[in-house]
């Protein structure tokens, strides 16, 4: 049996066995709803029920470990055909920064509660190099509630020189609704909504003074929602790359994602710079927006560092939107490795030593 690899963000959770040259076969949404009783009584004295729903991820870390396993019961069983009794080995991907207890929670929770064989994780940064075929390089990785800039040397996260930022997709999609609802003011938009305009539209303008003269005058379109309310969008579409860009638009005094990447760097010992830069990769959904790499490579060539960051491309074998799944990919390719070379967590391994075994066999 192949080993099970696990991307759980915190919009999307992708899942599959390791095929490396593939796109992952099962991408959920990680948010469950649940029923649970209210504590009231309708008619008849029945009981009344309510859906809530629940994060199992947030900001890219677990934070509901109850909802977290039911989800893996899902994926797991009902996904991947696992059968009771026969579990597999499994490889997890790790956003940065991930607390200590975490891993351990994670590793105690795969053997103790889904009786795997065998267990390896390791940091999205590296597995999306991997991915494009790189062991250094620069990650910037855009995702739903962070964003994460990690230089990267020989397979290992150099951590002092790390950054990471708690805002993200679900912040750029709180900015549309705000920009939508002054324009339009008498459309009602629910979440969803906001998040498929954002996803349709969203666009970079070409510098600063571009998207500067966008915000003066600017086509507008109309889009028909679900249930039959007419939108107009123009200007905003290009205020979601923009922020990332200019954070000041989200009211946050920070550099903007290429200056903070060249700062990143900095603090790497200088005969790796140019390693480094010359190996950006992006990461992120996002990312993939029309104009965003263009802008990026323009920003670059402005930008404090002597050498300038220039981007990877994925590899032609590779499956289309890799940027939105590279963690997944090199978690496929990675696990061709440690699994068949026992270089993971074993049962035995976990017995003997406990859930901190972690820190010493996936590093």
């Amino acid at each position: 049996m192949e080993a099970a690899v696990i991307d759980a963000g915190s919009q999307l959770l992708k899942a599959g066995t390791a095929v490396p040259d593939q796109s992952p076969p099962m991408i959920i949404p990680s948010q469950m709803i649940r029923v649970v009783e209210d504590g009231t009584s309708g008619d008849n004295n029945e009981s009344v029920f309510e859906d809530v729903t629940v994060d199992p991820v947030v900001r890219g870390h677990i934070r509901n470990w109850d909802a977290m396993e039911d989800l893996l019961q899902y994926v797991l069983y009902d996904g991947l055909d696992w059968e009771e009794g026969n579990e597999g080995q499994i490889l997890f991907t790790e956003p940065l920064c991930t607390p200590k207890a975490v891993r351990e929670q994670l590793v105690q929770l795969m053997f103790e509660t889904f009786n795997v064989s065998g267990f390896y994780a390791s940091e999205q940064a590296v597995l999306s190099l991997y991915a494009v075929g790189r062991i250094s390089g620069c990650t910037v990785d855009i995702g739903h509630g962070k964003i994460d800039i990690a230089p990267v040397l020989e397979g290992a996260v150099q951590h002092i020189a790390s950054r990471r930022y708690e805002i993200g997709g679900v912040d750029l999609t709180k900015l549309l609704a705000q920009e939508l609802g002054k324009s339009n003011p008498l459309v009602n938009l629910n979440a969803s909504d906001v998040e498929m305009l954002k996803v349709k539209y969203s666009c970079c303008a070409e510098d600063e003074l571009a998207y500067e003269k966008t915000q003066r005058s600017s086509d507008e379109e109309e889009h028909t929602l679900p249930d039959g309310q007419v939108i107009r969008i123009g200007r905003e579409k290009y205020t979601v790359g923009e922020a990332l860009f200019q954070p000041s638009i989200l009211g946050i005094e920070a550099h903007g994602i290429v200056e903070q990447l060249a700062r990143s760097i900095s603090i790497v010992s200088s005969e790796n710079h140019r390693q480094l830069l010359e190996n950006t990769v992006l990461c992120g959904g996002i990312t993939s927006m029309p104009g965003f790499e263009d802008r990026f490579q323009k920003e670059a060539s402005l930008c404090s560092s002597a050498i300038r960051p220039s981007l990877v491309k994925p590899p032609e074998y590779m499956p289309d939107k890799l940027t939105e799944y590279s963690a997944w990919v090199g978690g496929a390719i990675l696990a061709k490795v440690v699994f068949p070379q026992n270089q993971h967590v074993t049962k035995g391994d976990y017995d003997e030593t406990g859930p901190s075994i972690v820190h010493r066999k996936c590093f």
